[in-house]
Order: C-alpha cells, then sequence, then structure tokens
C-alpha cells in the first residue's frame, strides 16, 4: 500500500525541514520526501492549504484500562487520540491493579494491539502506588515500560525516592515525580485563593507543589540523577525548574493546555470538570507558563488526559480530579500560543512531538526517509466549537467544553495507514 501526502506544509522539527513538501509512504514507512514529487501510489491525499507534522505523542495520559474501563479503554483512547493527531501515548500506572510488575506491564503491551495508538506502558515506582515498597525496575524495563511514576499520588518518603534515582537510571528508565506534599495539600479541592475562600472550599496551597519540586531538583542534584517533573502549574515551580536547568541539574518538566489556558475563576461555576490536580492556577501563574513556554523552559505540552464517567463528576466537591484532553490538546495549543503569535508551529512540534519521545527513548519524531509513517494532518484555520458529546473518549469532562478553537486535525496516519479522517 502506497500513499501520497499531496503539497502540504510539512514541519518537522527534528530534521529542521519546514515548507510544502510531498510525503511519500509505502507500507509502514515513509519512503520519500521531496517537493513536487510525481510518484505513482494507492491513494493520494490533497493536503494544499494543510500542515503535516509527526504524530504527537503524549506522553501523560491515564487510560483506565485494566480496572476502570467505564471511563476509558484502549480502544475508546486510541479513537479520541487519533482525533487529535496524536500517534503515541504513554499510560500512567494508576490503574486497578497499578502497574507494578512484569506481567500487568506485558499485558498492557499486548492488549493495546487492539488500539489505533501505539502505547507504551508507564509502570508503576513503588508496589501497589503504596508509597513504601519499590517495584523491580529491571524487570518493568524488560517487559516494556519505558518510565516509571506514581502518578497521581507523589512518592512522600525522600529517601525512598533517592533510591529509585538510583534504580531508575541503573535500569534506564526515566521517573516521572507527581509533585505534591500531600500533608500540605490535605482535603484541599481546588487552588487555594480568593476563589475557594469565596465558595467556602478547602484549597490546595501551591506550596504543595513548590516545596516538591523543590526536593526532586535537590535529589536530582545530588544523586547526578534525572527526574522529569509532570503537570507543572505554578509559577514558582517555573523558576526552580528553569535555575535548576541553568545549574546543569537534569531536570526536564512538562506542561498542560489547561495550565497555559484557565485560571480557578472557571471554578465559580461549580462544575467538577475544572477540577483537577494539580489545580488550575491564577492569572500570573497562567502569565508565566505562557512565557516560559515561549523561552523554551518547558520540554513537553502534554494533555494529562484524565476520563472520568459523568456520574462520578457530578458533585462538584466529591467528584475526583481529572479532565479529558487527548482531542483538544493540539488545537487549545495552537489557539492560545501560535494563533496568538507567542509559538511557531515548529517549537509546537518540538515540544509535542520530538521531546516527549527523546525523554523517553522511544525514539521518532521526524518525517523522513526509513521513519515510522507516523503522521498528523491539520488545518491551522479552521474554526469550531469543543462540544463535548462529539467527543470521540467515552468520557467527556472536558475543561473546554463550549470553547470556540482555531485549528483542527483532517487526517492521522500511524504506521502508514490513515486511521483518521475528519469528513
Amino acid at each position: 500500500m502506497t500513499t501520497l501526502l499531496k503539497n502540504g506544509y510539512l514541519v518537522d522539527s527534528m530534521n529542521n525541514r519546514e515548507g510544502v513538501f510531498d510525503v511519500l509512504i509505502k507500507d509502514r514507512f515513509v519512503s520519500a520526501v521531496a517537493a513536487n514529487m510525481d510518484a505513482p501510489a494507492d491513494r493520494t491525499v490533497d493536503c494544499s492549504g494543510l500542515t503535516v507534522i509527526p504524530g504527537i505523542c503524549d506522553m501523560h495520559v491515564h487510560l483506565r484500562d485494566p480496572g476502570q474501563t467505564h471511563k476509558e479503554d484502549f480502544v475508546t483512547a486510541g479513537e479520541a487520540a487519533v482525533a487529535g493527531g496524536v500517534t503515541a501515548v504513554m499510560c500512567m500506572a494508576n490503574t486497578v491493579p497499578a502497574v507494578d510488575s512484569p506481567e500487568r506491564v506485558r499485558d498492557i503491551v499486548k492488549r493495546a494491539e487492539t488500539s489505533k495508538v501505539k502505547i507504551y506502558p508507564c509502570a508503576a515506582v513503588t508496589v501497589g502506588q503504596g508509597g513504601s515498597e519499590l517495584c523491580d525496575f529491571e524487570a518493568l524495563k524488560q517487559a516494556g515500560a519505558v518510565a516509571v511514576s506514581d502518578d497521581g499520588k507523589p512518592v512522600e518518603n525522600a529517601r525512598l525516592m533517592m533510591e529509585a534515582m538510583i534504580r531508575a537510571r541503573l535500569a534506564g528508565l526515566k521517573i516521572i515525580s507527581h509533585c505534591e506534599d500531600t500533608d500540605i495539600s490535605g482535603d484541599g479541592i481546588m487552588n487555594e485563593g480568593a476563589v475557594s475562600a469565596k465558595l467556602g472550599v478547602n484549597g490546595i496551597s501551591r506550596t504543595s507543589e513548590n516545596i516538591m519540586t523543590m526536593r526532586e531538583i535537590c535529589l536530582a542534584n545530588d544523586l547526578k540523577a534525572h527526574i522529569h517533573i509532570a503537570h507543572v502549574s505554578t509559577k514558582e515551580a517555573i523558576k526552580y525548574i528553569n535555575m535548576a536547568v541553568n545549574l546543569g541539574i537534569m531536570v526536564t518538566c512538562e506542561t498542560a493546555p489547561h495550565y497555559f489556558t484557565l485560571t480557578d475563576e472557571e471554578l465559580l461555576k461549580k462544575d467538577a470538570d475544572y477540577r483537577m490536580n494539580p489545580p488550575l492556577r491564577e492569572f500570573d501563574d497562567v502569565l508565566e507558563i505562557t512565557k516560559a513556554l515561549c523561552n523554551d523552559m518547558f520540554d513537553c505540552i502534554v494533555s494529562d488526559h484524565a476520563p472520568h464517567a459523568e456520574r462520578e463528576k457530578a458533585d462538584f466537591k466529591t467528584a475526583p480530579f481529572g479532565v479529558t484532553g487527548l482531542e483538544t490538546l493540539l488545537p487549545v495549543t495552537l489557539t492560545r500560543l501560535y494563533h496568538t503569535g507567542k509559538l511557531p508551529v515548529s517549537k509546537i512540534v518540538r515540544m509535542m512531538c520530538v521531546n516527549p519521545r527523546r525523554i523517553l527513548g522511544i525514539g521518532g519524531g521526524g518525517i523522513e526517509a526509513g521513519s515510522a509513517a507516523d503522521i498528523a494532518v491539520f488545518d491551522l484555520n479552521e474554526n469550531w466549537t469543543v462540544e463535548p458529546g462529539k467527543l470521540r473518549s467515552k468520557s467527556k469532562n472536558t475543561c473546554f467544553k463550549g470553547m470556540r478553537l482555531k485549528g483542527r486535525v483532517k487526517y492521522t496516519l500511524v504506521n502508514g495507514e490513515v486511521v483518521y479522517e475528519d469528513k
């Protein structure tokens, strides 16, 4: 099977190539990239006026499978992912049971074959994510894990985290840290500030995130080990991470579209679809995160896709944390960063397509002869409104509902096959 993507505007940040090119795909791989290519193909896709990029790698996704498949499963997550131009995801370990053994990693690898998207398992740092006993990192790596994280929970014990960093380095795995001091965050349900006070609910202090971020940086510095900081939401955490990078400490970090788009004022609606952890912060945090993105201080933009059933999100105060995001990851980023003149598409591609793969060591992220034909094609200028009922995720708890976005995926290819087409 040969497919020719014709006349698209290619943005390949990994290979520093940008411009109007044709992309010829044979079977699972890119065969050639050239301008004005005259090549026979089983299918020609006219990409005139469209942008062609490597498929997005979302390295922070909660698939809920096994154990909570009423929220999401490999099939529905795959449908949601490819509709957003995402061709690879790393699934977090906080399933039921947690992904804390080689057998469970292998089970995910096997069952993920049913999905349209490439799924890479992230295993747990501690057994059962209980925070007291480390998993066997070597065995997890051999089974197919690409990273370890207790995300959804922090590793509270600093001594245990020190040992985890050492073992992860020896096993060739990255540790991803959910930075939260739960003694500080307590039973808070949103950002602690003027809005939480007005609503009369317990808040989550920014100190909870900040102090744990500093702890991880100090440990990474002392051990000469790498740490990846998940879902950064505060202006202070950004400063600490930037300081660490400037000192040569091995720290990378990510943020998500809701943290550079929305503030805690959304919670005045008393709608649990705007509750996640870490929570939406304040206007100054949104400004500083946006500025940091523009100054290349973030390595990755991720969705932190965390689906929940409608009934679970019904009560504002007791609902679980988390929002969906696979389908809105690219469009929100384009709307907030590209169409406001803050970032070129090339930098967005680097943070969504190149850097996540580099950090995880899974390869790919470019469009060149011999590379896997994992590609997203989108219309930079198409306007559309987020309607939860039309999203492909099994759960509809998006914090972008009703938002007018600019930029929409038209085609997604995985291993050379068109697995999504916007009709």
